[in-house]
């Protein structure tokens, strides 16, 4: 009988938390002033310019992953990105002339409208979003794109991530 009274507890808080905060992995309309996103606009559709559009991204991950660590609101990531375009536009050149590129990257920090985009199962909605945009060349290309703040895309990749259940811990604990 207790166990079933605990059950019958605990199933009404897991209806209660899934009305108050959403069913989905939609974000709420309030994603675009929640988020700042990234985009690197390669300099063509070519299958070069492709290919290196792919290693400033790595490269540009790199430098701003300890920056964005350091971030605990999306205030404090727009002003930290800010401070560090023109260091963007190095790294970014850099790695263009490194692979024997001539041509540059413009990174800039703006407001841009966006179609509803889906990253590791939570889906952001269409809007205007606040977004660091590095262009490389003539930034014509096909993007690439993820989320600056909160930083989906930088982590460092050596950040190991737990996830625990509150209530799981709960049912072993009666059922144990």
């Amino acid at each position: 009988m207790k166990r079933i009274a605990v059950l019958l507890l605990l199933l009404a808080a897991v209806i209660g938390l899934v009305i108050v905060f959403g069913g989905g992995e939609t974000a709420s309309a309030a994603a675009p002033a929640a988020y700042l996103r990234v985009h690197i606009r390669a300099n063509s559709n070519e299958e070069t310019d492709q290919a290196v559009k792919y290693k400033v991204r790595d490269g540009v991950v790199e430098y701003l992953t300890p920056t964005i660590a350091g971030c605990e609101s999306k205030q404090e990531a727009l002003t930290a990105v800010t401070r560090q375009l023109p260091a963007i536009e190095r790294v970014a050149e850099r790695i263009l002339s490194e692979n024997g590129y001539s041509y540059g990257a413009r990174a800039r920090l703006t407001q841009e409208n966006f179609p509803t985009r889906v990253y590791d199962g939570a889906t952001l909605p269409a809007g205007v979003y606040d977004a660091l945009i590095l262009e490389l060349g003539a930034g014509t290309g096909d993007n690439w794109w993820c989320v600056v703040y909160p930083p989906l895309c930088f982590t460092g990749g050596n950040i190991n991530v737990v996830y625990k259940s509150k209530i799981a811990e709960i049912i072993r604990f009666f059922f144990d």
